[in-house]
């Protein structure tokens, strides 16, 4: 009898084991599945661009920002991340390079369009057209009104440039010109103007592209349009504030305030011309399943 009570006792022992461990397994493995792994983020590292980058996450609803926190946002402004987000700041001229080494980048589109990408069917969220990051025809402060600048802006705020745009780009970059005219200013004296050059500091893509059609449009009126193209985001304002080059044509307004505000420079808008909706890219992920 005793014999029987014991191998009953040890059946019991071991079934109570079998039962406890079983139990830990099955939450650890609850635990192990509410805990995401980590996803790699690569966002422009400017003020500016950073915090377009984070505002297009926070409207996909992969983090939230800390209230107030807009247009300068930076990566320390984030209130939550309940997505894991480990976040990697690099120049934004460098996004697609770094793109296959992470999970994500965002990235602006005239670095994604010379890097073979197409916005509109490469991207995995992409924002809205907004006016607030409208690429901008700027000068030195003071020569808003001058002939040269007045006549730039008539050729880049012309029907045909808003038609290359609409064309080459297929919704890549968007013309924000809301009534284009024939590519002249009625006020201008064109013929005082003829055999003037107009020098302008552009980014390769597409600022450079889009200026070939304006030059062709000042070309009839025998005015030369030398494009000058910059590859960085800082000479092309310095050599207009300096006056070495009349005008520029490579950014948005939120850039030029905070580029003036911490370099001293005097640089200003005198139209808006296009934007270039910034999107989220895939690296090692190709869906958003990993962050969702």
């Amino acid at each position: 009898m005793k014999k029987i009570i014991s191998i009953l006792l040890f059946t019991f022992i071991i079934l109570t084991s079998i039962t406890a461990l079983t139990a830990c397994g099955n939450d650890a493995n609850k635990d192990s599945g509410e805990k995401k792994e980590t996803v790699t983020i690569a966002v422009p590292n400017d003020t500016t661009n950073e915090a377009r980058a984070l505002l297009l996450l926070e409207k996909q609803g992969f983090i939230k920002l800390k209230d107030g926190a807009g247009i300068t946002a930076t990566i320390k402004d984030i209130a939550e991340n309940k997505n894991n987000i480990e976040f990697k700041e690099v120049e934004a001229a460098q996004l697609p390079n770094v793109l296959q080494d992470v999970d994500y980048a965002v990235i602006n589109s005239n670095y994604a369009i010379e890097a073979k990408l197409n916005p509109v069917k490469d991207s995995l969220a992409i924002e809205d057209s907004s006016s607030d990051y409208a690429n901008i025809l700027a000068v030195k402060k003071g020569n808003e009104n001058t002939d040269k600048a007045k006549a730039l802006k008539a050729a880049l705020e012309s029907k045909d440039v808003a038609d290359y745009i609409t064309k080459q780009y297929g919704g890549s970059v968007v013309s924000t010109v809301d009534n284009p005219g024939n590519g002249y200013d009625a006020d201008i004296d064109y013929d005082k103007l003829k055999g003037e050059t107009i020098s302008v500091a552009a980014s390769p893509t597409p600022h450079a592209e889009i200026l070939k059609i304006a030059k062709d449009i000042l070309d009839k009126k025998g005015i030369m349009l030398d494009i000058k193209e910059f590859t960085d985001y800082v000479q092309p304002n310095k050599v207009v504030d300096s006056g070495e080059i009349d005008a520029n044509y490579f950014q948005h307004q939120p850039y030029l305030d905070d580029f003036n505000k911490e370099n001293g420079t005097n640089v200003v808008s005198v139209a808006a011309i296009h934007v270039e909706p910034m999107g989220l890219y895939g690296g090692k992920q190709s869906s958003l399943d990993a962050i969702k």
